[in-house]
């Protein structure tokens, strides 16, 4: 006998089959029921769980944070504030009666004076911070003659400074003091071409006009001539320091 498909055919009696085949069917379902179990288990329980407990996934990012301290300008009272940063040339208004100098005077700087007393007519004092003449003698002359018409007085604190033609300024003043410490310094003048005072004859009218504009300023004849000379006897290119003594000398102290 022989076992294999020439077996006979069983009849279907309503009776289960407990032969190979019933071993193989039983064998695919109980590992059918396992994946499902297992797939169940990791994937689908974990959720229900989650959903269960109210639970949530939360992702959470970190920002750093800057802090900064806002401060608020202080007050400024009055004109100062509006005058900070007025400038007229060479001049810096500072307070309702004061104006500071330093820079150069040049030929805009008449103009820019008298602009400057027309928006603040109570300027009486000009403090002279460091001040290195003119690039227009012309002008610095005019600009002299215009303070001393104001009635303003003129001061050089200590460690300021007054060179060239900026002494010319200096003695224009109604008022014209210095503290100790204050520097000065002079040399000859030089015109357009190049040529120096001692360039000139002693009787040419360029000399006298200095000597003019001493005199207006209230120095006496015989001062004035020894200062325009002394001033004279060193070249433009060089600088001569005044001492203290020489501002009394010369009466340039007043």
């Amino acid at each position: 006998m022989q076992r294999g498909m020439n077996q006979p055919a069983r009849e279907n009696l309503g009776m289960p089959d407990h032969g190979n085949d019933h071993g193989l069917n039983g064998n695919f379902g109980l590992g059918l029921w396992v994946t499902l179990f297992a797939f169940f288990a990791l994937f689908l329980l974990p959720a229900e769980q989650a959903r269960a407990s109210g639970s949530s996934y939360t992702v959470i990012e970190t920002f750093e944070t800057f802090e900064y301290d806002l401060v608020e300008p202080e007050h400024q009272s009055g004109w100062s504030s509006a005058l900070a940063q007025e400038s007229y040339g060479p001049f810096r208004v500072i307070s309702e009666d004061t104006a500071e100098m330093s820079g150069t005077v040049d030929s805009y700087s008449p103009a820019l004076f008298q602009q400057m007393l027309q928006q603040h007519p109570g300027i009486k004092h000009i403090v002279m911070i460091d001040c290195d003449g003119s690039i227009d003698e012309d002008a610095n002359l005019s600009l002299a003659r215009q303070i001393r018409h104001a009635g303003i007085s003129t001061h050089v604190p200590a460690r300021g400074s007054v060179r060239s033609g900026a002494v010319e300024l200096f003695l224009a003043g109604v008022r014209h003091t210095a503290d100790k410490g204050a520097e000065f310094i002079v040399h000859s003048w030089i015109d357009e071409d190049g040529r120096e005072a001692n360039d000139y004859p002693p009787n040419d009218p360029v000399h006298a006009e200095y000597l003019r504009y001493y005199a207006e300023m209230g120095i006496p004849a015989d001062k004035a001539r020894a200062f325009y000379a002394l001033t004279n006897s060193v070249p433009f290119a060089q600088q001569l320091t005044l001492s203290r003594n020489d501002l009394v000398r010369f009466q340039l102290l007043h």
